[in-house]
C-alpha cells in the first residue's frame, strides 16, 4: 500500500514538472497571394428574361370618371357625437393628475424660503409656487409639469436661481384657471 501511495505521488509530481522550451518555427499567418484566375466570359442570359408587351396608352379625355353615390345605411354620427360630448364633459371635471413638481427649497429658515419664492416669481411669474409647512420644515415646490421633459426644462431655467433642486413624482394642478 506504502508503494502505491508513493507511486502515484511520483508520478504526479512527474507531469508537473517544467518541460524544456522547444524549437520550433512560428506558424506563418500571412496571405498568400495566389496567382489570379483567369476571367470567364459573362453568360448572356437574355434568354431567360422574361418579355412583356408595352401597355396600351389611352387618352386621358376618353376615360370618363364614374360618380356613384353610395347612400349609408346606418347612421353612427349621433351616438359618436353623444359619446364625445359625454367624454368631454369628464374630462372637464378631472382637476388633477399624476405629474412633476420641482423642489427648490427644504430647511428650517422662513426667511430664506420667501427670497428664493420672490426671485423665481420674479422672474418667472407665470410659475406656479407651493409652500409647505411641517414644523419645523419648510419646502418650496414649483410648478405642475405633466411631462418629465416639460420638467427638466424648468430644472434648466431655474438652476442658477436656487441652492437645491430635485425633481418630485406627485399630483399636479391641471387647470390652473378657475
Amino acid at each position: 500500500m506504502l508503494v502505491a501511495s508513493l507511486f502515484f505521488g511520483l508520478t504526479a509530481c512527474a507531469g508537473t514538472t517544467p518541460q524544456a522550451p522547444r524549437a520550433s518555427a512560428p506558424v506563418d499567418t500571412t496571405l498568400k497571394k495566389t496567382a489570379a484566375a483567369p476571367a470567364l466570359p459573362a453568360e448572356d442570359v437574355t434568354k431567360y428574361r422574361p418579355a412583356f408587351a408595352a401597355p396600351k396608352v389611352t387618352p386621358i379625355a376618353a376615360i370618363a370618371p364614374a360618380k356613384t353615390t353610395v347612400l349609408p345605411t346606418n347612421h353612427v354620427n349621433a351616438p359618436v357625437e353623444q359619446r364625445l360630448r359625454d367624454q368631454a364633459f369628464t374630462n372637464q371635471n378631472v382637476k388633477y393628475a399624476q405629474g412633476y413638481r420641482l423642489l427648490v427649497y427644504l430647511g428650517l429658515e422662513r426667511d430664506q424660503v420667501m427670497a428664493i419664492r420672490r426671485a423665481i416669481i420674479g422672474r418667472y411669474p407665470d410659475e406656479t409656487d407651493y409652500i409647505t409647512f411641517k414644523s419645523p420644515v419648510y419646502r418650496l415646490y414649483i410648478g405642475d409639469y405633466l411631462t418629465k421633459l416639460e420638467a427638466a426644462r424648468a430644472m434648466a431655467r431655474l438652476r442658477g436661481l436656487t441652492p437645491k433642486l430635485e425633481l418630485e413624482t406627485t399630483q399636479v394642478l391641471l387647470n390652473k384657471t378657475p
